[in-house]
């Protein structure tokens, strides 16, 4: 221990001399910037009449600035580093070599000065694999220069916090399960918390893995699939800076205390913040100009729990046979939307026979609501050309007004409501644009509609797509998405943690849509919850094959009440939270309005500060006792949580929702029901 406590002291110190010589450093790159602002506003009217001069300022302004963003990146790094600046250390030996070299492993690289061999290696280091890959023995690594072959001596594991050695012990086994076990067993937070201290080696493969274009992981509730996602965006990053930065990467989550709740994981791991929304935020904005209002999923899902008879109606217009009658609806429209007429402005003419050969043979590729302005375009340039002369803003609008007229119709939502009529469907209310509202098994169809009919706008930016929760998108909206992102995804979710009556497996349509070459990795092990609530939750889900980690606890508590009254008193009776228990609570329900009763009923017992209620607008995930539905909590974890159901009747979709509150437990789960009826004597 004495000698593992030198080395941290030596790691700390030299950490301290690094971050006072960055501090330096800034300040003359401060100053640095100031005098060049002051020569720049001094010299600037006696500066060379070609620019050269000016020119070479701003890229020395510009040089400066990044050098100086630079060190102040390193510096919150190293800061950061200075409360745990390392967790793990291989004693690696070479091959041909008669004693083995110490690699210590922490959240970053960091050597005394730049290009010395570093005192902490970063995680994603290729040396650092040996530490999550393999045990003591025969071991080896890829390296930029090749395979390195050798063999493991020793393993060491490591916890130090605020810069204090908390353990240290050699370890046989990869990730001890002693470790596992506290890491696990700790009280639960209001973010996700990074796993590079405990990375398993199935997570390990997955987090390293650079050469499959689409990557689609399905894993059981709480294997870890989020984090094991993100610590892989990071080690892509690490990798790649050359060609991937955080701005081309995109991820799509479920909503925004979600957004909240992973948001810290890459600025832990050393990145800088990646985009974050939700594919629905994204439809409402792309069909603004088709309706000025959209009905979101969680009013859909309350919609469905309150009339069950209308559950069919999202997965009716979402489903396969949907897509093919739209299709076929498309082809009618290349014929019965057109009126296709001569052209004249001035001495100038086109015929009908030339605009139509135009139309369907030399701009065919193009959508059908973008060909007629390729062929405008065209008619404009000829014009200009027989004229001599360009048209004045005046004139290229009476060409647009014409040839925009040769279309019956331009308005989607006049479109696609035909098109529901065509097929026996009630179509959308006849109303103003002002007035349009659609419906969420709507949102989709319409959005798909535009893109087959409007050339859409492609996202060449985003060059790594992240889609978490899989299961929640249909095929209509993979289609759009490999419409918009012709790019590198990570897609994951958990089959059975479906928002609907039945578990839908994308695995069995998403080669069909992004290729047959998409990499399916399936993690089965839990790690979440205690033994006890993984197979509380495995029995409601109809799940066998889950693979659970020993971590037992308290047993789940069930319990039937005949007054709402009597679950709130069971809840307060029950709750641990802060100062003296755990970090958070959850009371799960299956409604908004049933979420806001039992919030109002706690406040009124535990005090208006001691509960948070958490609807779809909320955009924080707070410590304490939060009071919510299941689909908010979703991808949430939480150290106690209480589910409360009952109004509803009992059905496919209560399981389902039953399952994903099951899941969200970390140590406590009571799951209590509220009887309808009067109470048996």
């Amino acid at each position: 221990m004495t000698d593992q406590t030198a080395y941290l002291n030596l790691v700390l110190e030299k950490l301290n001399e690094r971050i006072v010589k960055l501090n330096l450093s800034l300040q003359e790159g401060a100053k640095e910037v100031e005098d060049m602002h002051e020569y720049y506003w001094e010299n600037y009217t006696e500066m060379d009449q070609y620019g050269y001069e000016d020119y070479d300022n701003q890229q020395a302004l510009l040089n400066q600035l990044n050098t100086n963003q630079q060190q102040m990146h390193l510096k919150h790094r190293f800061q950061k580093m200075l409360d745990s600046p390392f967790f793990g250390r291989v004693d690696f030996c070479y091959d041909g070599e008669d004693e083995a070299e110490s690699f210590y492993i922490g959240i970053g690289n960091f050597a005394e000065r730049t290009g010395q061999t570093p005192l902490v290696y970063d995680w994603r280091a290729p040396v650092s694999g040996l530490f999550y890959d393999f045990d003591r023995g025969e071991a080896w690594y890829e390296a930029p220069g090749g395979r390195m072959d050798g063999e493991i001596v020793s393993k060491w594991q490591y916890k130090i916090k605020n810069g204090k050695m908390v353990y240290a012990f050699e370890s046989d086994v990869k990730i001890d399960d002693d470790i596992l076990k506290a890491e696990l067993g700790a009280n639960g937070d209001v973010q996700l918390k990074n796993i590079v201290r405990t990375i398993q080696k199935e997570q390990n493969a997955i987090i390293r893995n650079t050469s499959d274009r689409i990557l689609v992981i399905q894993g059981a509730a709480g294997s870890g699939k989020t984090s094991v996602a993100l610590h892989r965006i990071a080690y892509l990053l690490y990798h790649d800076r050359k060609n991937l930065k955080s701005s081309n990467i995109l991820i799509l989550s479920p909503n925004g205390v979600f957004s909240d709740y992973i948001s810290h994981i890459l600025p832990e791991l050393g990145e800088e913040n990646i985009q974050e929304m939700s594919f629905d935020l994204f439809a409402y904005r792309e069909l603004k100009d088709v309706a000025p209002d959209c009905e979101d999923r969680y009013d859909m899902i309350e919609r469905n729990l309150v009339h069950p008879k209308e559950r069919g109606r999202y997965w009716e217009k979402q489903s396969p046979d949907f897509l093919n009658q739209m299709e076929g609806y498309l082809m009618e429209l290349e014929d019965s939307l057109m009126d296709i007429r001569d052209f004249t402005y001035r001495n100038y003419e086109i015929k009908a026979s030339r605009i139509l050969t135009l139309f369907y043979t030399r701009f065919l590729e193009i959508p059908l609501l973008s060909r007629m302005d390729a062929v405008r375009e065209y008619v404009v340039d000829d014009y200009e050309t027989l004229a001599g002369r360009d048209l004045n803003e005046e004139e290229q609008q009476y060409f647009y007004d014409q040839f925009m007229a040769m279309y019956e119709t331009r308005d989607i939502y006049v479109l696609y409501s035909r098109f529901l009529e065509s097929i026996g469907m009630r179509p959308l209310p006849r109303v103003w644009y002002e007035k349009r509202m659609l419906r969420y098994e709507d949102v989709y169809p319409v959005l798909y509609l535009k893109y087959r009919l409007v050339q859409p706008a492609k996202r060449a930016g985003v060059k790594h797509l992240v889609i978490d929760e899989m299961q929640d998108y249909t095929p209509m909206q993979y289609q759009i998405l490999a419409m918009l992102f012709p790019c590198k995804m990570t897609i994951l979710g958990d089959k059975a943690q479906t928002m609907d009556e039945k578990q839908q497996d994308v695995l069995k349509f998403l080669p069909g849509i992004l290729g047959k070459k998409l990499r399916k990795i399936v993690m089965n092990k839990s790690y979440r919850n205690t033994v006890e609530i993984a197979k509380y939750a495995a029995e409601l889900a109809g799940i066998t094959d889950l693979e659970l980690f020993e971590r037992h606890g308290k047993p789940v508590v069930e319990e039937v009440f005949w007054k709402p009254e009597k679950a709130v008193e069971k809840i307060a009776e029950h709750l641990r939270v802060q100062p003296d228990g755990y970090e958070t609570a959850a009371v799960l329900t299956m409604t908004d309005q049933e979420a806001w009763e039992l919030a109002k009923a706690l406040k009124e017992r535990l005090g208006e500060d001691s509960v948070t209620y958490m609807n779809k607008d909320s955009s924080r995930f707070k410590k304490g006792i939060t009071v919510t539905t299941f689909y908010l909590a979703k991808g949430l974890e939480f150290d106690q949580v209480f589910t409360v159901w009952g109004r509803q009747p009992e059905d496919a979709l209560i399981r389902q929702a039953k399952y994903i509150c099951a899941t969200r437990a970390l140590h406590e789960l009571y799951m209590y029901q509220i009887a309808s009826g009067e109470k048996q004597v």
